[in-house]
């Protein structure tokens, strides 16, 4: 085609993505600085074919948005990686890998009973899938049904026994439901087969203190302070170790647990507050009400802080 013939084109400057004829021009003369009238161009165009008419390899057009889906599940942005997975299902709507994960992002985006739905689709084609019956049961607990939980951890337990994610599920459902022995034992076997995980030795820990055990969880505390690295300390883990040692009147160390628990989470007004009551059982009133203060300027609605706060001034 001629660029005489070319620049009025309309039609085609628009298919080039072009917003009319006069941007096409100022674009063809910034890019060939000779033009003329006669000057030739040559106009292609693609057709696009039906699937069924498509030469070589053809693409797995359900690989492909599953792997956007995961890509997009794995960065966290699970809205994204929803909508991938609804678009993946319309190809195979019983893929039971894909109804797993698409229950998984609903469940991170709070829709527990969406979440609920696939797991129960998936279980349709899958009914032995142990995983799926543990994050149908994680999803009943954060819907607040922590019997049915229960009920799923069940059939996951029977189909994997010995799987420590989900021993160590059914633990906390456990410990939801108050049914603290049963929880522990979910938590001792799973230290049975892996000694070194310091979640775990956590999890024990908060168990016996609800037991009233503190000098166990103590040294499940401890245990699990020993095995965590430095940049995986965790403020709750010292803070409930100081709870342990205040059980046991070792105010100075429950103190110095405290510290180290402020210093991981300085904007926690409930550790100050604990932080403070060390103090005071060890008679430095003058310590604790500074920590009372710091308390009160993060959680200015924090009661106790103010009680214990006066408390302290009178002691002064």
């Amino acid at each position: 085609m001629e660029y005489k013939d070319l620049i009025k084109n309309k039609e085609l400057a628009r298919e080039e993505g072009y917003k009319d004829v006069e941007e096409l021009q100022k674009e063809f003369k910034r890019i060939y600085p000779q033009l003329y009238d006669d000057t030739q161009f040559q106009v292609i165009r693609f057709r696009k074919l039906p699937l069924e008419k498509w030469e070589g390899k053809k693409i797995d057009e359900k690989a492909m948005v599953t792997k956007r889906a995961d890509i997009l599940f794995d960065v966290g942005k699970f809205e994204d990686s929803v909508r991938c997975y609804s678009a993946a299902l319309r190809f195979d709507p019983d893929d039971v890998y894909l109804l797993n994960r698409k229950g998984d992002n609903l469940s991170r985006l709070g829709r527990f009973k969406d979440a609920l739905e696939c797991y129960d689709n998936a279980l349709k084609n899958d009914p032995d899938n142990a995983f799926i019956w543990n994050n149908k049961a994680i999803a009943l607990l954060n819907s607040n049904k922590a019997k049915e939980a229960l009920k799923a951890s069940d059939k996951a337990l029977v189909l994997n026994p010995e799987n420590l994610i989900i021993l160590y599920w059914r633990g906390f459902i456990l410990e939801m439901l108050g049914r603290f022995n049963q929880a522990l034992s979910c938590y001792d076997k799973i230290l049975e087969i892996n000694p070194d995980d310091p979640d775990v030795w956590n999890a024990r820990g908060n168990i016996l203190t609800e037991m009233d055990r503190a000098d166990e969880a103590l040294e499940s505390y401890d245990r699990s302070l020993e095995l965590c690295l430095d940049e995986a300390m965790d403020a709750s883990t010292w803070n409930r170790k100081g709870n342990a040692l205040m059980e046991l009147s070792r105010f100075d160390e429950a103190a110095d647990c405290y510290k180290k628990a402020s210093a991981l989470d300085p904007g926690n007004d409930i550790i100050l507050s604990n932080k403070g009551v060390a103090y005071i059982e060890m008679g430095c009133f003058k310590e604790a009400m500074e920590c009372f203060r710091k308390a009160l300027m993060i959680n200015p609605t924090n009661e106790d802080a103010k009680i214990l706060r006066d408390e302290c001034l009178e002691n002064l």
